[in-house]
């Protein structure tokens, strides 16, 4: 049933910050009744209110902690807590290690720690780590940003979707993406720095990426403000022969 079918519904893919028609970096990944929100950039809770209401999301996993990708988890837990959602139960939150204590830090406001743990219950990701989250397993491996972050296969009745986080090409990725059907890789820079550490992808990289694991298709993402969607597309396309799209915001993909 086409219900049952992995997808891949884009809230927003803005950077570093949203724009008028399009939030930052957050996705809804769904197969059957199952429903993970994919990174919580800024914006994205409301885009996230046309699928799903928050207390119907079976997870919530994110990358890092860069606020163009976790942001909306502030406002998230005044839904949860104090508004007029009715959580059964805290909602599971996977994301990097120290996620519950910065998100505590910007909400407490008094001498009390406020009671982040009542609306997430938070399990912290290390390389490798592996969930079973209702019709999907989601393994995740750790990746090149220069802070602590991750990226993540998701995988549902033989189809498999794999999304790269913010990350300089590595040797996690390449290998986390091994024969996806699809890759979502993050394309933010024109060009790789010419001193410094890389911590992300060019629309080259992300081709690359893509050619080395045989995935079936690429969806760069993240595109930085010095490129167009367009020209994101086509650069990736010069270095993988797969079909390559743009995530752009509202768009569904069907995976596999």
């Amino acid at each position: 049933m086409a219900s049952d079918l992995l997808r891949l519904t884009v809230l927003g893919s803005a950077t570093p910050y949203a724009s008028v028609d399009n939030p930052c970096s957050g996705y809804l990944v769904s197969s059957g009744a199952t429903r993970v929100w994919m990174d919580a950039g800024s914006g994205t809770l409301a885009q996230l209110q046309r699928h799903v209401r928050l207390d119907e999301v079976d997870a919530i996993w994110i990358s890092h902690l860069h606020a163009d990708h976790s942001a909306d988890l502030l406002t998230a837990y005044y839904a949860a807590l104090y508004a007029d959602i009715q959580l059964a139960a805290p909602i599971p939150l996977y994301g990097p290690p120290g996620i519950a204590d910065r998100l505590a830090h910007f909400l407490t406001n008094g001498s009390m720690r406020s009671p982040v743990e009542s609306a997430f219950a938070v399990h912290e990701l290390a390389d490798g780590h592996r969930v079973r989250v209702g019709a999907l397993t989601m393994t995740s491996r750790a990746v090149a940003h220069g802070i602590p972050a991750f990226a993540v296969r998701i995988e549902a009745e033989g189809r498999s979707l794999v999304y790269s986080g913010d990350t300089a090409p590595c040797a996690n990725l390449t290998q986390l993406a091994e024969d996806c059907d699809v890759l979502l890789c993050e394309a933010e820079s024109a060009q790789a720095p010419a001193e410094g550490e890389q911590v992300h992808h060019t629309p080259e990289d992300a081709g690359d990426t893509a050619d080395v694991s045989r995935a079936g298709r690429l969806i760069v993402t993240h595109v930085g403000r010095a490129l167009t969607p367009d020209q994101a597309v086509a650069r990736a396309a010069a270095r993988f022969n797969g079909p390559v799209d743009y995530a752009a915001p509202g768009t569904t993909f069907s995976i596999g």
